[in-house]
């Protein structure tokens, strides 16, 4: 698997926090591609072809859902890559949709919508 849609995924995640975070984020929130950990790049990369495949198979018709539908679909991607990669997470890290902040689910609706207008 490539990694370079997991940048497509990083720039949107990071364009939602600049837009959606109330007041300053956290630098790790923020942090440039190139500096990045690995299993984080690996992980965008991930569910970015998560997301394009659902795209894919239902035909384009995701532009039906709703910002929660897609937001939550990133969410739960998400979920699954930390569990993945962090044996024992934080319940922050693997919250469910409700529980997550108003910013990051904006975020999360944001980074499907991105990778649909990247042509997926």
């Amino acid at each position: 698997m490539t990694l370079e849609p997991g940048r497509i995924f990083r720039d949107a995640w990071i364009a939602g926090v600049k837009k959606h975070f109330p007041g300053e984020p956290k630098a790790s929130y923020v942090t440039p591609w190139d500096d990045t950990p690995e299993w984080e790049r690996s992980s965008a990369a991930s569910v970015y072809t998560q997301v394009a495949e659902f795209i894919e198979v239902s035909a384009g018709n995701t532009s039906k859902l709703t910002r929660d539908q897609k937001g939550r679909f990133v969410a739960l991607c998400w979920i699954a890559q930390i569990y993945k990669h962090i044996p024992d997470p934080k319940p922050a890290y693997v919250a469910d949709w409700q529980e997550l902040p108003d910013w990051q689910r904006e975020t999360d609706a944001d980074i499907f919508e991105a990778i649909e207008a990247a042509g997926a």
